[in-house]
């Protein structure tokens, strides 16, 4: 089955009304995504984009029966939101929202814990499964489907990748933005046992950046997984020594311990594939 969702998934738009909201659901819609319903306090028992709008969560789920919601809505409003999708029963979250505060994913990743569920973002270009289902921001028309998964920190670089894996000729299972937040919800260990699960994934294409240590961890589960699927990585950034005037953020936290070549040694340790430049994504694809 296709990653996390297919052109069956019926999605659910928290924020629906907004211009952002508007602009993009027109897209997906028209992409051929399943757009079921959408949430707006104060605008229910209307349409927009020929959908039904409802006030709450609550409401949307009993009428309308959705299997995930995109949000689209300012990110101070992002904690309530998620609280009130989980409390609903939704299983899969998708947040583009930009500016959410620390101390609210930190929150929110604990109540992600407890209702088993898992979410994508934030400050997230989205997800998307070529010619099936599109939840989010992608410019649809650069995407072929095909059987190569990708799974990215860097929100532009993404689209890179895509092309990328045009060029090879092979196409695109699913891809998926991890956002470029410090704190995020799902990271790179979860998405590639995502990926390694999926029948229509055979290889895998990671996009990482200096800072944290989430492409360290998703090199750490891959090294101890069996049935490994080959893993394509492009690390992106300078490897600058720790700064604190003028590093990463995470590099204060890591105290500049974490390197650009500390972290693709710790990447091919792991047995994962890994490119100095974006441009050999694609000769590496070949040769698999």
């Amino acid at each position: 089955m296709p990653f996390l969702v297919d052109k069956n998934t019926r999605i659910l738009i928290q924020g629906i009304t907004g211009t952002q909201a508007s602009f993009q659901v027109r897209r997906s819609i028209e992409y051929g995504s399943n757009i079921v319903c959408g949430v707006t306090p104060g605008k229910g028992k209307t349409e927009h984009l020929g959908v039904p709008v409802f006030d709450t969560v609550a409401e949307a789920v009993a009428n309308t029966h959705p299997d995930a919601s995109l949000i689209f809505v300012p990110g101070s409003s992002v904690k309530p939101a998620v609280s009130e999708a989980l409390s609903a029963g939704i299983k899969l979250l998708v947040c583009i929202s930009a500016g959410v505060p620390v101390n609210d994913m930190l929150e929110i990743n604990n109540m992600l814990c407890v209702a088993k569920a898992r979410m994508i973002g934030p400050n997230t270009p989205g997800l998307i499964v070529p010619n099936q289902t599109r939840m989010g921001i992608f410019p649809e028309n650069i995407f072929h489907s095909g059987n190569v998964g990708i799974v990215s920190r860097s929100s532009t670089l993404t689209y890179e990748a895509v092309l990328e894996v045009n060029r090879s000729g092979k196409g695109e299972s699913a891809v998926v933005g991890l956002g470029d937040d410090m704190v995020i919800g799902m990271n790179f260990a979860d998405s590639l046992k995502l990926f390694h699960e999926d029948n229509d994934t055979s290889a895998i294409v990671m996009i990482g950046e200096m800072g944290g240590v989430f492409e360290e961890e998703g090199a750490d589960w891959y090294k101890n997984y069996n049935k490994k699927k080959p893993i394509i990585c492009y690390i992106a950034g300078d490897d600058q020594t720790f700064n604190k005037t003028i590093g990463y953020t995470n590099d204060i936290i890591t105290h500049g311990h974490i390197t650009l070549e500390m972290k693709k040694k710790h990447l091919r340790q792991s047995g994962i594939i890994v490119v100095d430049k974006m441009n050999q994504i694609h000769a590496a694809l070949s040769r698999l």
